[in-house]
């Protein structure tokens, strides 16, 4: 059975799903602030290294972890929902499966305990 990550099309699909996501995260006046100041290229690559991994493709990641990655910035439940909801919406512009959507929807929840924090470190 193939991968999830060749059922969409491979590196190419990953990274006009990230370049979509990305677009529509950072548009997104609740969630843009935590994108201020960042280096958008080098996160897109992380991000198409982590879902490509995380689909079942070749490449491995060798990022941060969730939480590491996600420390200090106050992520709240509504904000993770909402990237989740950017995602499912990128990855449907680009032509996947509801069925796919799902079983990665399935394979992103158990991150939510990792990503939200709901507080700001002043650190």
């Amino acid at each position: 059975m193939a991968s999830i990550f060749d059922q969409i099309g491979g590196a190419s699909a990953v990274s006009a799903v990230v370049d979509e996501f990305y677009e529509r995260v950072v548009a997104d006046p609740a969630l843009g602030r935590y994108f201020a100041g960042t280096d958008m290229g080098k996160l897109k690559a992380h991000q198409r290294s982590f879902v490509a991994a995380a689909l079942g493709g070749p490449q491995e990641y060798r990022g941060k972890t969730m939480d590491q990655a996600h420390a200090g910035l106050g992520i709240t439940g509504s904000d993770f929902d909402a990237v989740v909801g950017h995602l499912a919406g990128a990855l449907t512009h680009c032509g996947v499966p509801q069925e796919t959507i799902a079983t990665i929807a399935g394979a992103l929840a158990p991150l939510r305990d990792q990503i939200v924090a709901g507080e700001v470190s002043t650190v």
